[in-house]
């Protein structure tokens, strides 16, 4: 991931103001490492840190079409840009970069041509014929961007709030699959596929078409000139990403590079679940296999770290940033820089245990749909950022734009949880990936109950930072936080902790309203608590609550259950606490 920084239609275009744009795009640089550049057109600045994943050599920003007139800076990755270099065979092109293709779309098509852009990107584009510009952000949000708004009546954009907060009047996050048009002077929704008014589908499950959509998905990430992994925790989400990745890699330009052998990466406590899952697939695959250890004081020492780079306080989000936060640095210690992940499944296939509990399938449909549309609050600012701290970028082949429009074009009747039927969670998904004749994954992997995040990275991560937090926060001040955090009131002390923290660096009201919720939200989602009041009466925000979907006895590595009806044997089990909240549920998913 790159950092970008823009100031548009600023009143003050003096060199003091050049340096102070400058001053605050240095604090994107642990984005991008690799280079800087900055570009001045009287009150405009476009500032730029670059990670430089396609053609290393030349592809510095910001960009230029021909004339250089059209200025772009661009944070994110356009898969198929080579594609549309062909449509623009009349156009001449200065770098090898994927991002090089969007000032000249612009030229072919005005403001229209996002939806032409099949990747993860946020960008600012500058017309200086009549100093118009456009801000561009992709369909479920993968990359961060905000924008705000100074008193001289200047656009601030920026890929971190860090950019914005010391110098807008007011800011807030950039809306995904959003345009912002001066022109028009506010925003438009440039990605409207049918699944985002909710309406319910009704093409038939045909897992073929589901496979086909998913491989295509992840071989198009592919697409790289730096050495790359996958993050493996031992799910079936991460374990499909590096199966198809592993099946796919030989012959690719990434091989042929960097060798046709898949490096995988695991972070956990000393014993975790999720340490022996991700080394169990990695040998299955044959992958180049990198466990990464850490304690509970690890996590502890980095959670100041962890809220100034991932920039929220919600608690599920924190506790599950911050194991994704320290394996990011060591993983770019290796040399790496690029990963792919699996962030989105749950979402698009109502993976979250609760779903069990949905009583038809308008209301499973309705709640992925909203699943999905909070992500850019959640799991992808999660994964974003967690990475891009350390100047790595994560990839998430689930949140392809043409494979959400297959996956969510399915009759959700499909993709409701069935015991009766042998159905569990995600089963379309696993359907999709069962080969007899050429496994992708072992049936008992490929089965594999969802894992609470508590269990799968370390049985004491949680209670170690709920007990860190009782030591800094006393009931006496959890008697006033109503009046300390009036909008968000923080309901546990570990809330209440993070929430401090927060406030110090981001002091500014809105700051706080970037963050949807907070804790009191992230207890539960609306629909859990409708579909099931048992939810209600559980105060913490990773949804700890007896299911009667998960069973403590049930276990997917050396079970003996038959797997074909898996689903029907272990939702009479006992029941087990349960993550609820999709942020804190999987760190590499």
């Amino acid at each position: 991931m790159c950092g970008i920084l823009a100031v548009l239609g600023c009143s003050d275009d003096s060199r003091s103001k050049r340096v102070r744009v400058l001053e605050l795009s240095r604090r994107l640089k642990h984005r991008g490492p690799d280079w800087s550049g900055i570009y001045q057109h009287g009150g405009f600045f476009l500032a730029h840190q670059r990670l430089a994943i396609i053609d290393p050599a030349s592809g510095d920003q910001p960009l230029f079409d021909e004339d250089k007139v059209i200025v772009v800076t661009v944070n994110g990755e356009i898969y198929n840009h080579e594609e549309l270099r062909k449509r623009l065979s009349n156009h001449e092109f200065r770098t090898g970069s994927d991002c090089d293709v969007i000032a000249h779309l612009y030229e072919e098509y005005g403001e229209d041509f996002v939806d032409m852009l099949d990747g993860m990107f946020s960008f600012v584009l500058l017309d200086t014929h009549d100093n118009s510009f456009i801000v561009a952000r992709d369909a479920i949000g993968i990359t961060s961007l905000y924008i705000g708004w100074g008193l001289d009546g200047s656009v601030w954009i920026s890929s971190e709030m860090k950019g914005l907060n010391d110098d807008c009047e007011h800011f807030e996050s950039f809306p995904p699959g959003h345009i912002y048009s001066s022109k028009e002077g506010g925003f438009r929704r440039w990605y409207n596929h049918p699944w985002y008014s909710e309406a319910i589908p009704s093409t038939p499950y045909d897992p073929m078409v589901l496979r086909k959509a998913f491989e295509d998905a992840v071989i198009k990430r592919l697409m790289t000139d730096v050495p790359f992994g996958v993050l493996l925790s031992g799910g079936l989400d991460s374990s499909l990403v590096a199966a198809v990745t592993a099946r796919h890699l030989a012959g690719t330009r990434a091989a042929k590079q960097w060798g046709a052998q898949l490096h995988s990466f695991c972070v956990g406590l000393e014993g975790s679940p999720d340490l022996k899952a991700g080394k169990e697939v990695a040998d299955y695959l044959g992958t180049v296999h990198h466990e990464f250890h850490f304690t509970v004081q690890d996590g502890i020492d980095a959670i100041e770290d962890v809220i100034y780079h991932i920039e929220t306080y919600d608690v599920t989000t924190i506790r599950a940033s911050t194991p994704m936060f320290l394996m990011s640095r060591k993983i770019k210690a290796l040399g790496v820089k690029m990963v792919l992940s699996g962030e989105g499944s749950d979402e698009i296939f109502g993976g979250y245990l609760y779903f069990h509990k949905a009583p038809n399938k308008e209301e499973f449909h309705r709640e992925t749909c909203h699943k999905i549309k909070a992500l850019h609050q959640y799991d992808c600012l999660r994964a974003n950022k967690a990475t891009s701290a350390w100047g790595l970028e994560a990839r998430v082949p689930f949140l392809d734009k043409q494979f959400i429009n297959v996956a969510m074009d399915i009759d959700p009747e499909w993709k409701m949880i069935k015991p009766d039927l042998g159905r569990i969670e995600k089963w379309v998904l696993r359907k999709a990936f069962d080969d007899e004749q050429n496994p992708y994954l072992p049936k008992h992997i490929l089965y594999r109950q969802k894992e609470q995040f508590s269990d799968g990275v370390g049985y004491s991560w949680i209670d170690g930072l709920k007990a860190h937090a009782a030591q800094h926060v006393t009931d006496k001040m959890m008697l006033n936080a109503k009046h300390i955090f009036p909008h968000n009131t923080p309901i546990t002390k570990e809330a209440y902790y993070y929430r401090m923290i927060f406030e110090r660096f981001f002091p500014q009201n809105s700051a706080s309203l970037t963050v949807p919720g907070g804790a009191s939200v992230a207890c539960s989602t609306a629909k859990a608590l409708e579909w099931d009041a048992e939810w209600s009466n559980n105060p913490d925000p990773s949804g700890r609550a007896a299911l009667g979907v998960h069973v403590s006895a049930y276990d997917p590595i050396s079970s003996s259950i038959p797997l074909g009806n898996v689903s029907s044997k272990i939702v009479n089990k006992k029941p087990r606490m349960v993550e609820l909240n999709p942020p804190s549920l999987t760190i590499t998913t």
